[in-house]
């Protein structure tokens, strides 16, 4: 047996860690069967032949691979350290036996000493006005004496930035650094830069974009929101094999200057005129003669941190169509939405424009639709390329922009475009996509392909809701989506992050705001800073701060970010708890006049704005945020108060925090006993009446166990009556099947599944979406688009398909113990899915045929699973294993 695919902080052999105390994880890897760890040993060296140990943990039970803390001495700045793993386990009834020592793995550590950075913050000139989004570029020399051993690059900026070294792109399309709460930290980026560093003199270059510090933000597309002027950060460390050690950055020996391209927006896009060269900043031996020596900003404080999460790439590459629009501009089919940017090959006279327009959608009539999702961009911007040309065939890509897309409109070209001369470059986080679906229906594989579409388009630099419109870090999409995110790709450390970055923003009085990073300074005392915050306490947004940790710690058994978190999660349910207590607009006017119900009114969530049960089917959203600010949606908010508290109550006692368990499980419990009071009505009814009021209570276990049956009749009938149809919007649609199924509804719950009229999941697929909307509808009945064809929220039914239809979940936190528990509906013959769990990839496949069930599981080393059969449960080992029954259909 092999201890493998060794992690440290949730990565494998990452550069530039600057946690005093890594977290590292391991696989286990037999052909044996029923394997089980019981005990590991870890050391960590200083060299790799383990001559100098600076952690030997020794042993250690635990049947858990991952989540083992370093406690040994204090790690250096900048250095490699290699770690190996031993463990002792058993197989089946055979006695403990204890393992080799693992292959080595190596991680390697930043900057951990704030003195050590020495660099200065450099930019260009003082941009002339706020609406100056001039591409800077920057260039410096670094001399060698000596051939380079070793050498590391640390850099960041204060917008997108591309590092050359010589001539070589080392950043790529990586967008970095990626969005943060600029104000509070910036992430910074290392790079091994041994190979591009040569003896004698060397050219470092860097270009920097608007990126999200200063480009257009949100729903507004408001520029500046952090600062005016782009800058850049840069030191670099070399070892020569003359014993010395290099120590260069930016200073005020770089020089800045304007290049190629003249204008960037991550939202709107880029200007570019090919007819300035990159050649002679790049390369050059002397800075060109329209540069200036680099301005040194003094002023720049910002704490600078390491990034350690993958990194956006060019994962794909997709190839077009090319047609002709009735107005006569040539028009590229990519055949799929996306995020990225268009590569294409220009040539034309020197001085012509080319425009390269992107969209989702064409007009009824066959032209580029840039109206159906604009919001208040300008038309004339949005999502737009505008290129002079050089007079030569060039390859031409966009640097600092990034569109969400699946047409490109464009104009300026006199001769067709040649299929070969365009690509589509899609771009997103770098996580390894391992959670798989398929079955014997292809709309349901064509659903699952559109979630993990939408899923790749918008975990990019941060997951955002939309890669078109606003691209903001909405809470309340992330909250729905985070279970689904676990099962399709290694999204911990991308959480982590985003979870990191929403405790920074956190308002002092718990309050979260509605997207992640905020889009505003959080020291800022604007309007924009105090409307935001008066909008910061909507209920299932909000609660992402304790619903996804929670969720990496049942998906990923991630105690580590309970604890980083627990301060955030409790501070948002005491604010729920202070805000309960202040009489609101939400009680139900027939409770003021029952004392006993009056007494309750202190547990319900009734004031502050909440966006309730976002767009269900058909509704108008600005009326429905009007109505919710007139008269808060108490009975929504009043259960998430409930969620959460319960939550927060289960987080305290993981991590030993008894008092704190046994406070919010009784104010958990009060909660729900309030909202039974206030929402529950005599005739049954719950809420609103609404389809989401009876799914929440079901799946929140709001109720007592006598008023289930009466609610789940109830849900049945409001989707009969809706001719098969759901009627739930952007929280509790993840929820609708697994309650129906849970109580006893699975008939109910495939016939959602299976609707194909709107609205509906395969409404969708048949009008040929390649990406889940953010609306059910997509359209208006004019046939034009309506709202964004990219979000992922409606997507969460992907979790359900795995975890339901092939039976695929997590039995404990973690996947220590494997739920397998496949639905068999008539409607398919067969299904399959697998799951990278933190033990290894778990699958279940089951097929009907020949009027029985043929059911194929594997369970990774060291995990046990639970097989739910007709006959009762069956419990194996790791191992692969087949078992039959008759089929019941």
């Amino acid at each position: 047996m092999n201890c493998t695919r060794l992690r440290t902080n949730a990565l494998e052999q990452p550069l530039g860690v600057d946690a005093p105390s890594p977290e590292f994880a391991w696989m286990l890897t037999t052909r044996q069967d029923d394997v089980r760890q019981t005990g590991y040993a870890i050391q960590v060296s200083a060299d790799s032949s383990f001559g100098d140990v600076v952690w030997d943990s020794g042993r250690t039970d635990s049947a858990e691979p991952f989540g083992v803390r370093y406690a040994g001495r204090a790690l250096q700045s900048m250095h490699r350290y290699w770690w190996r793993v031993r463990v002792w386990h058993t197989t089946g009834d055979a006695p403990e036996s204890e393992g080799d020592w693992s292959e080595p793995a190596w991680f390697e550590t930043a900057i951990l000493d704030p003195n050590l950075w020495q660099a200065s913050w450099i930019g260009g000139a003082t941009p002339a006005s706020k609406q100056d989004d001039a591409v800077v570029y920057l260039r410096g020399l670094l001399d060698l004496g000596a051939e380079v051993v070793r050498a590391r690059a640390y850099v960041s900026a204060l917008g997108w930035y591309r590092l050359f070294v010589n001539g070589t792109d080392l950043t790529g399309h990586a967008l970095v650094p990626r969005w943060t709460p600029f104000d509070q930290a910036v992430e910074y980026q290392t790079y091994d830069v041994t190979e591009a560093l040569s003896r004698g003199s060397n050219v470092l270059a860097l270009a920097v974009g608007d990126g999200r510090y200063r480009g257009g933000l949100g729903l507004a597309g408001k520029r500046n929101n952090y600062g005016t002027q782009v800058v850049a950060y840069a030191q670099v460390v070399a070892e020569l094999a003359d014993g010395t050690t290099v120590t260069a950055g930016s200073d005020k020996n770089w020089h800045a200057g304007p290049g190629r391209i003249t204008g960037s927006d991550p939202k709107n896009g880029e200007r570019a005129d090919l007819r300035i060269t990159d050649d002679d900043w790049l390369t050059g031996p002397a800075a060109p003669a329209r540069f200036r020596p680099a301005h040194i900003l003094a002023d720049q404080a910002h704490p600078l941190i390491a990034e350690e999460v993958p990194r956006v790439h060019d994962v794909a590459r997709l190839r077009a169509t090319v047609s002709r629009a009735p107005s006569g501009a040539q028009i590229l089919d990519f055949g799929q939405n996306f995020a990225g940017v268009t590569r294409i090959k220009l040539s034309g006279p020197t001085g012509r424009t080319v425009r390269l327009t992107h969209s989702e959608l064409l007009t009824p009539d066959g032209e580029l639709d840039t109206d159906y999702n604009l919001a208040s961009s300008p038309k004339k911007w949005y999502q737009r390329e505008t290129v002079v040309l050089g007079g030569r065939d060039e390859w031409y890509e966009p640097w600092f922009t990034i569109h969400g897309f699946r047409y490109v409109e464009v104009t300026g070209l006199d001769a067709d475009i040649d299929p070969a001369d365009v690509e589509g470059v899609v771009l997103s986080s770098d996580l390894p996509y391992s959670g798989t679906f398929t079955c014997s229906d292809p709309r349901l594989n064509q659903l699952h392909s559109n979630v993990v579409w939408s899923m790749r388009s918008n975990f990019t630099d941060t997951p955002t809701d939309c890669p078109t419109r606003e691209r903001s870090g909405w809470t309340g999409d992330i909250q729905v989506f985070g279970p689904t995110a676990t099962m399709l790709a290694d999204s911990q450390a991308y959480l982590r992050r985003y979870l990191r970055n929403l405790a920074l923003e956190q308002h002092p009085d718990g309050a979260v705001p509605l997207f992640i990073p905020s889009e505003q300074p959080t020291t800022g005392r604007g309007l924009g800073r105090r409307l935001l915050h008066g909008m910061s306490r909507s209920a299932g947004w909000a609660d992402a701060a304790v619903m996804l940790p929670w969720t990496l710690y049942e998906y990923y058994g991630d105690r580590h970010v309970l604890e980083r978190q627990y301060d955030s999660m409790r501070a948002w349910v005491v604010q729920m708890a202070r805000a309960a207590r202040n009489p609101g607009r939400g009680f139900p006017l027939a409770a003021l006049h029952r004392s006993d119900l009056r007494k309750q009114e202190r547990y319900i969530l009734d004031t502050g704005f909440h966006f309730g049960e976002w767009l269900r089917p058909g509704e108008n959203v600005v009326l429905s945020a009007l109505r919710n600010v007139a008269r808060p949606p108490a009975a929504i908010a009043t259960a998430y108060f409930a969620h959460s508290s319960r939550l927060l109550a289960r987080t305290a006692a993981v991590l030993g925090n008894q008092q704190d368990a046994e406070r919010f499980e009784q104010h958990s419990i009060k909660v729900r006993a309030a909202w039974r009071a206030a929402f529950v009505h005599p005739d049954g009814r719950i809420g609103y009446g609404r389809q989401d009021d009876y799914v929440r209570a079901l799946a929140f276990d709001l109720l007592l166990p006598e008023q289930r049956p009466a609610a789940v009749d109830r849900l049945a009938a409001l989707i009969e009556a809706a001719g098969d149809h759901l009627d739930t919007g952007f929280l509790s649609t993840p929820l609708l099947l697994g309650v129906l199924v849970d109580n006893g509804r699975l008939d109910l719950a495939t016939r959602l599944l299976f609707q194909s009229t709107n609205p509906s999941w395969l409404y969708q697929v048949e009008r040929g979406a390649t990406t889940v909307w953010e609306t059910w509808e997509g359209y208006h009945a004019d046939g034009r688009g309506k709202e964004s064809h990219n979000h992922y929220a409606l997507g969460s039914v992907a979790g359900w398909l795995t975890e339901r239809l092939a039976g695929l979940s997590p039995a404990k936190p973690g996947w220590r113990t494997i739920r397998i528990a496949p639905l068999v509906i008539e409607q398919l013959s067969s299904t399959a899915a697998t799951v990278d769990t933190p033990f290894g990839t778990a699958r279940s496949a089951w097929h009907r045929r020949d009027g029985q069930i043929d059911l194929e599981v594997s369970v990774p080393a060291g995990a046990v699973a639970e097989i739910h059969t007709p006959d009762g449960p069956v419990h194996v080992g790791s191992g692969d294993h087949q078992l039959t029954w008759k089929s019941p259909i």
